[in-house]
């Protein structure tokens, strides 16, 4: 008859450090409250490589949150590099560990750091829009033609127009035949734009109607250029537009004292 199976005894790794848990609150998404944690567990040293996480009733019961929680955590840590899990045995810190670049949504919300990622945006997209110029086919062109007409429709409607903008901005990137420069802005994703994420109450905030309509025309002036396959000229029209919202953000940010 064979014998039921016995409870494995506790492996050296789980005699590691424990990580700095603690109960997690609103608002910010649980999965990301956690997974932040542990990130910073790895990558400050807290958590060496190859040792082991907490058990999900560990962390459970340290953080606060659920089972689901605790998964989708994990899950994250694996997409970034930093966990690796053992099937029956528990998740790791990987062997080698780099911190991954991310934009955090919440670091958006000042006007300062809004500046920073346009200045970042300024470094790849003007780049984009003449390369976008020089290789765009015929259907490239007419998908960046769509993009800016369902910015102006947005508009039109009395929305903010968000998601269009970021639209216009990723089929520019892919008129570059280029798939490197539409997965990035993706991977950004329309969190930067400025408009989505600052929450500033004054009347100078660049979302009222006629602020819209001239950057509006300055997406116009760059999908010109695209038209006309000229590079030098989409390159100059994409730098005007995002330098002038930058300069909108900083001046709104020296306002209010941001700077």
């Amino acid at each position: 008859m064979s014998s039921s199976p016995t409870r494995s005894s506790p492996s050296r790794a789980s005699a590691a450090p424990r990580p700095a848990l603690r109960p997690l609150v609103a608002p910010r998404s649980l999965t990301h409250q956690l997974a932040a944690q542990l990130t910073a567990d790895i990558v400050g040293g807290r958590l060496a490589s190859g040792s082991r996480l907490p058990t999900e009733q560990e962390m459970m019961a340290a953080s606060g949150v659920s089972r689901t929680v605790v998964r989708e955590a994990i899950a994250a840590l694996r997409a970034d590099g930093l966990v690796v899990v053992r099937q029956g045995v528990g998740a790791f810190v990987a062997d080698k560990v780099r911190r991954p670049f991310r934009i955090e949504v919440d670091g958006l919300r000042s006007l300062r750091q809004a500046v920073y990622v346009m200045e970042l945006r300024m470094g790849i997209e003007i780049e984009a829009a003449g390369l976008a110029a020089e290789r765009a086919g015929a259907a490239q062109v007419r998908a960046v033609v769509r993009a800016y007409d369902a910015v102006g429709a947005a508009i039109a409607r009395g929305e903010a127009a968000i998601e269009e903008d970021f639209a216009f901005h990723v089929s520019i990137a892919a008129a570059t035949g280029n798939p490197q420069f539409p997965q990035f802005l993706q991977y950004l994703g329309s969190s930067i734009i400025p408009r989505k994420t600052v929450q500033v109450h004054s009347p100078d905030m660049p979302n009222s109607r006629a602020a819209l309509q001239t950057f509006h025309a300055e997406h116009g002036d760059i999908l010109a250029a695209i038209r006309a396959g000229t590079p030098t000229q989409a390159r100059a029209a994409m730098r005007r537009h995002l330098d002038n919202s930058r300069k909108r953000y900083r001046k709104l940010a020296a306002e209010l004292g941001e700077e």
